[in-house]
């Protein structure tokens, strides 16, 4: 499994032959202006909430590909509307794609579309797959539910926010890494904006002394399984 960190929240996974794109915010992120939209591939694209930061080059990407969106009922439903296929999912649900089994697991933050439409509850997502088992946690706060993750699965990867102030901060990632059971984090949602900039090497040490090892990928940068 090869894990590409697009900027933001956004992940290029290809795993079993099969390209996923994760919360694709690409072209209003100025930090991205070199991921090239077009080029990117997909056959499904993961959508944990309806903010504008995760779904702003969604339409595009599904339209060119032909990809179908993963997602809550009220955003599959939404991009339905636009001729976009559409798998619907809610929480503490599970389905086996051709590329592995998905879960779609709560997660505590807000959710509504760029016109202020209601967009369904925000989730993460448990990815176990043949070529490793990754969580993606989603826009999320700490929250106790992350402690049941590990009763499914073993996580060889736990994908967590960390810019704080709208989502978890490193401390309380720290946590939810213990409460997943993981050891291996790959931080996102951080840098993007004012509000979310961190300091990388502080934020390496902090999860070194808790004998974790936390990933900070450059744009375009990836990670194996």
């Amino acid at each position: 499994m090869k894990i590409t960190y697009l900027g933001h929240a956004c992940l290029s996974i290809e795993v079993a032959g099969k390209n996923i794109i994760v919360d694709p915010f690409i072209s209003g992120n100025e930090l991205a202006k070199d991921i090239d939209v077009e080029s990117l591939k997909a056959d499904y694209i993961l959508i944990t909430h309806a903010h504008e930061d995760h779904i702003l080059d969604v339409e595009a990407i599904a339209k060119r590909t032909g990809a179908k969106v993963v997602s809550n009922f009220e955003i599959v439903n939404y991009f339905g509307n636009l001729g976009i296929e559409g798998h619907p999912m809610n929480h503490g649900g599970t389905w086996q794609f051709d590329f592995g089994k998905v879960t779609y697991t709560n997660a505590i933050h807000s959710s509504s579309f760029p016109d202020g439409r209601y967009g369904g509850q925000p989730g993460g997502f448990i990815l176990e797959t043949n070529e490793g088992n990754i969580y993606i946690a989603g826009d999320t706060s700490l929250t106790m539910d992350m402690k049941l993750i590990p009763m499914q699965t073993n996580p060889d990867l736990a994908v967590l926010p960390i810019g704080d102030n709208f989502t978890m901060g490193i401390e309380s990632a720290i946590i939810a890494s213990d409460f997943v059971e993981c050891d291996k984090i790959l931080g996102y949602h951080y840098d993007t904006f004012g509000y979310i900039k961190i300091d990388h090497d502080k934020a390496k040490e902090a999860f070194k002394k808790r004998d974790k090892k936390l990933i900070l990928l450059n744009i375009g940068d990836f990670v194996e399984l």
